[in-house]
């Protein structure tokens, strides 16, 4: 890609896979990356895995693949502005999620309790361990057998602890240094998706209200520009405006500050990217604007009393099937059984992060309802 700036990262300079292979035709590296990631049965399981509310709760809110799908649209559109890859942007926003368990966070808040005394659980490591294990997809190795690029992309948080025992993927939380730009585009992306998404969601589902957010200034500013300009228009069409418009002004806030950024921080090389702070940010006022919306929705959405309830029943979901599964693995599928041999609580977790909505609540239905017998 000869357009590409001198700091971007480069398919034909990349690091590698761990299992060596030929060189893809006619694709890049990169997208092979992509390509394998959408195949993947990790992916497809996102569709029915939930942001906020529970699969089953209404057909019209978000996954998780509906939001990867829109972080990856968001993260690709800010690196072509900028000159990066566009692939490896697209193949970390599409894999970030793959390692999420049912029921959203409270779902991984309820594995990680479960897993204190065994190492815990993290939805990034997961997703990295999906991708370098779990997938089962090829003959030749194990998990998809991606690009390092793209696989230290997916890692965005890792303690010291962990990142010791990733080898070089986990290098940098120990050297303090950052990844790719396109790595830091793709977490700021899935930022500005999911907070704007959820305001979506929120009025949509009638949690949040129009008067709520008008105390937020990021939503009110725009707000008050669509009712300006378009004093007719129906509220759902409202919403759509307003929230379009928020992304937007994030998106080109974003772009602004990394082009700023760049120039004070005298980048040339990937090296230089990596050895800098972090490049890709919000400018200060629109980081405090963003943060007073994540506290609305903090306050007013996820810890409303009907959000509350569907996590508590998430909750007891969760530890049940681990507690299950831990006293007696004969009742895990013939696959994860065998894994349970080395080690029981990180196959169980496998088996309980890999899980849908609607399969977590069969499962736990299938194992502790006594259904009445008829006569």
């Amino acid at each position: 890609m000869a357009d590409l700036a001198s700091y971007a990262s480069h398919s034909d300079t990349s690091r590698g896979r761990r299992i060596a292979e030929d060189a893809p035709a006619g694709r890049s590296e990169f997208q092979r990356d992509r390509d394998r990631i959408i195949h993947s049965t990790a992916f497809r399981r996102l569709e029915y895995k939930t942001q906020v509310f529970v699969n089953h709760e209404g057909d019209l809110f978000r996954t998780r693949l509906t939001h990867s799908i829109e972080v990856a649209q968001i993260a690709r559109s800010i690196a072509r502005r900028l000159h990066l890859n566009e692939d490896l942007t697209e193949a970390v926003s599409l894999a970030h999620d793959l390692g999420h368990t049912p029921f959203g966070h409270a779902g991984q808040e309820a594995l990680n309790v479960c897993m204190k005394d065994y190492g815990g659980f993290e939805h990034n490591l997961q997703s990295l361990r999906v991708v370098d294990l779990l997938e089962e997809r090829y003959a030749a190795f194990d998990g998809l057998n991606l690009c390092f690029e793209t696989r230290e992309g997916i890692l965005k948080h890792c303690s010291p602890e962990n990142a010791a025992q990733l080898g070089e993927v986990g290098a940098r939380f120990l050297n303090n240094q950052r990844p790719s730009l396109e790595a830091q585009i793709a977490n700021l992306a899935d930022e500005i998706a999911y907070n704007n998404h959820d305001v979506d969601d929120g009025l949509r589902s009638g949690l949040l209200t129009l008067d709520q957010l008008s105390e937020v200034r990021l939503f009110s500013t725009h707000l008050d520009e669509v009712r300006a300009a378009y004093p007719d228009l129906v509220d759902r069409r409202v919403v759509h405006e307003t929230i379009r418009r928020m992304i937007n002004t994030l998106v080109s806030d974003l772009i602004c500050e990394t082009e700023s950024n760049l120039k004070r921080f005298g980048v040339q090389t990937l090296s230089d990217v990596r050895n800098a702070s972090a490049i890709v940010a919000f400018s200060a006022e629109l980081q405090e604007q963003n943060r007073v919306l994540k506290a609305c929705l903090r306050t007013n959405l996820y810890r409303h009393y009907r959000v509350m309830r569907m996590s508590a029943k998430a909750r007891r979901i969760i530890s049940d099937l681990f507690a299950a599964f831990m006293e007696d693995p004969r009742l895990l599928p013939p696959q994860f059984a065998h894994h349970a041999e080395a080690d029981r609580a990180r196959a169980v977790a496998d088996y309980i992060a890999g899980m849908t909505d609607r399969y977590a609540i069969r499962e736990h239905r299938r194992i502790f309802a006594v259904e009445e017998i008829q006569v």
